[in-house]
């Protein structure tokens, strides 16, 4: 028997699925890449439990990756990710190369960034999550007490006496959210502190727990803020821009999912607003100092809000 018809016989066969193991059934499949901190890990578990359980889609959750390589993959010709969490000061920032000065007047942030990205990138931004991930800086609430800090025009007339850390991009000129970084809020508030500490930011919390340093840069959900006992100062001249949480969708997907989840957009958007900056530190929290799981957490979210049998 020649090779051309072997290879006819094993293409009707492998179409019509008699060999063991084979299905006629299409496989659909979602791919995200893990979070390199629990905030995305959460927010992306979630996506995989609402989507497993209410359509036939399989999700894959990959190794972890950066935000910055996330939406490289995303938006590329052969993408190997379709759906990420990031924040509108970062797409803006980082993704965008723009700055809040872009944006214009009478448009939020939110609005204006997805309709960029969309535009430029062919990215659907969905309705915001809840949670406003932004910048802040913070003191442990002795220095706070001590000084009487509640804004961080407050620490004008005091910086003179106290140390700023945080990690080392933060102090870097270049990179991600250039703009946002120790130079240019300086500059902005007219600080002028003792000394500074660029530290490794896995240390950045045990250095002011030890009293290393007595203010630092921190995100505002972040569990460890409470773990540490810092006091978030107010940015009262709002210097940091919003960092609204949302999902990032590639166009394409909704169409390729049609066939087995025409609802899909539908039941991604069920995560949009429910959640706030307490309730993810909550979760940070129970992750990052309880030790629990990120499925354990975004399974009991899930289920706490009802879109989750338990």
């Amino acid at each position: 028997m020649s090779k051309r018809i072997l290879s006819v016989l094993l293409a009707a066969a492998l179409s019509a699925g008699i060999f063991t193991g084979c299905s006629s059934e299409p496989k659909y499949e979602i791919e995200l890449y893990d979070g390199n901190y629990s905030e995305i890990q959460l927010v992306h578990k979630m996506v995989e439990l609402l989507v497993e359980d209410r359509t036939d889609i399989e999700v894959t959750i990959k190794d972890q990756m950066s935000s910055v390589l996330m939406f490289r993959e995303l938006t590329r010709e052969d993408p190997s990710c379709d759906i990420m969490c990031s924040y509108d000061g970062s797409v803006l920032t980082t993704h965008l190369k723009q700055g809040p000065p872009d944006v214009p007047e009478g448009v939020t942030l939110f609005d204006y960034v997805s309709e960029q990205v969309y535009d430029k990138h062919g990215v659907i931004m969905l309705d915001p999550l809840g949670i406003n991930n932004t910048y802040c800086i913070a003191v442990p609430e002795s220095v706070s007490e001590e000084y009487g800090l509640e804004t961080i025009s407050d620490l004008v007339p005091v910086a003179g006496e106290l140390t700023f850390g945080a990690e080392h991009e933060f102090f870097a000129a270049e990179g991600t959210a250039g703009t946002m970084k120790f130079g240019p809020f300086t500059e902005f508030y007219g600080l002028n502190f003792k000394e500074t500490f660029p530290v490794d930011i896995s240390l950045k919390y045990t250095a002011i727990e030890n009293g290393n340093f007595q203010v630092t840069e921190v995100y505002t959900t972040d569990g460890l803020n409470r773990k540490a006992n810092l006091k978030v100062l107010e940015d009262d001249r709002n210097f940091f821009p919003e960092y609204n949480g949302s999902l990032l969708v590639r166009e394409e997907l909704f169409e390729e999912m049609a066939d087995v989840a025409p609802d899909l957009r539908e039941i991604l958007g069920l995560l949009s607003g429910t959640m706030d900056n307490e309730k993810m530190t909550d979760m940070t929290y129970a992750v990052d100092v309880e030790g629990r799981t990120v499925d354990e957490v975004a399974r009991e979210f899930l289920v706490e809000n009802g879109l989750l049998d338990a």
